[in-house]
């Protein structure tokens, strides 16, 4: 990757966020065909942050550039990640039902924390990662997404998000949780609504908590060999609430984050012919279709956010404290300050993006989360004879929400393969 010179922030008078008014709904960014033209038409007005409305009257600065998220991620002394430290939970701008809660509540993990309390809430999660043998867990998945290929095979057709993108990352944490398959589908349907932009993501978070409180209040009681009794055993995890939020925290990234980078990866193979040449012996394969998602269209393309300590200045922003920064993973993989010839997806085994976060809160479950993506893409790929796009490539859409493009569905259809007693394909 190479950079080019700065691009400068427009010129004139800057105002404060909470005096700004007219501005463009983050949520405007994830429902249009190519958030590409509203960042670009963002940028061109506000440089690379830029003000956004997260809800009528709650502002918040969209860090669009490629240096300005590293900056934020990497200067805990200045924006920190406690929603606590968000001056809307305090001036009463943030009403009691907004949708907002869910994704920028105080949780008692390490997402949500900073300094030494995040050094101490972090260890579990990487002593867990540490823990996983990744040939078992290779064979594992694979077996589970032919498991549930096998569901469906014999009709010729699916939707291979809601049949399968949506199943399989949940399953396949499941037993190192020590789920049941009941509490895992329930999971998965809560952390579904948390992530959705509806009326129901509050009540959703409540039963997400509920599932957690009582696996862990099972494990307390007869402890096993699963990463649940290992988190509730920890000596950092203090009290139920932050083993609670630290399962959160990791079923999250193992679940949300992963079943959208399997639907995204598997819409690339499926409609872009540079990738759905594979199929017929063509050169870029299941790892390039998921470097190119991992730029273009990342799991979450707005993450919350960082938090203003003090006053600052960002691009030429006047950032006060309590100010909330809103990261935009997808903007900034494209900044043109990085792509200076225009072609972002074309760097094939390019992985300097930003879509695993940067700085002391980065993603610890990169190759776990990549060995799921790429087993689920390269089963269903192989077991699905003929695969196809049903609809017109067009006619896909993302579910609402300002902080990722998920697709709703991606209809396929493929030759029916009839399943054996035994469970094997015939």
């Amino acid at each position: 990757m190479t950079t080019s010179p700065a691009i400068e922030s427009p010129a004139g008078a800057r105002k404060p966020l909470a005096e700004l008014t007219g501005l463009v709904p983050l949520a405007a960014t994830t429902a249009c065909p190519d958030p590409q033209h509203v960042f670009a038409r963002l940028r061109a007005e506000h440089g690379p942050v830029a003000p956004v409305e997260l809800e009528p009257g709650v502002h918040a600065w969209l860090v669009m550039g490629y240096q300005e998220i590293l900056t934020v991620t990497r200067q805990e002394q200045v924006y920190s990640c406690d929603p606590d430290d968000w001056s809307a939970h305090h001036d009463g701008s943030l009403p009691a039902d907004s949708l907002l809660r869910p994704m920028m509540s105080p949780y008692d993990n390490a997402f949500f924390v900073n300094g030494e309390r995040h050094r101490r809430l972090r260890a579990p999660i990487a002593g867990g990662m540490a823990e996983i043998d990744q040939r078992a867990m290779r064979r594992a998945v694979a077996a589970l997404c032919a498991d549930v290929i096998g569901s469906f095979a014999g009709r010729g057709e699916a939707d291979l998000v809601a049949d399968y993108a949506a199943i399989v990352p949940v399953l396949a944490v499941a037993d190192r949780f020590g789920l049941d398959a009941v509490q895992s589908h329930e999971l998965q349907a809560g952390l579904a609504a948390m992530f959705a932009w509806g009326a129901d993501a509050l009540a959703a978070r409540e039963k997400v908590m509920k599932i957690l409180a009582d696996v862990v209040a099972a494990r307390r009681a007869a402890p096993l060999g699963d990463l649940t009794s290992y988190l509730a055993g920890h000596p950092n995890l203090r009290g139920d609430a932050e083993v609670y939020d630290t399962m959160v925290l990791l079923l999250v990234a193992a679940n949300e984050n992963t079943m959208s980078c399997i639907a995204q990866t598997l819409r690339l193979m499926l409609t872009d012919e540079r990738f759905a040449g594979r199929l017929r012996g063509g050169r870029l394969g299941v790892d390039d279709a998921i470097d190119e998602v991992l730029w273009r269209d990342p799991p979450m393309t707005n993450a919350p956010a960082r938090y203003a300590l003090r006053d600052t200045e960002l691009a030429g922003q006047p950032v006060r404290r309590g100010d909330a920064m809103i990261l935009g993973f997808t903007a900034a993989n494209a900044d043109p300050r990085i792509h200076p010839r225009g072609e972002p997806w074309r760097e094939v085994g390019n992985r300097a993006h930003l879509s695993w976060g940067a700085g002391p809160h980065a993603c610890p479950a990169q190759i776990p989360a990549r060995l799921i993506i790429r087993t689920a893409v390269e089963t269903a790929l192989h077991l699905l004879p003929g695969v196809r796009l049903a609809i017109p490539v067009e006619e896909l859409v993302a579910v609402p929400s300002p902080w990722g493009r998920t697709p709703r569905a991606i209809p396929v259809r493929f030759t029916p393969v009839r399943q054996t007693a035994d469970g094997e394909s015939g």
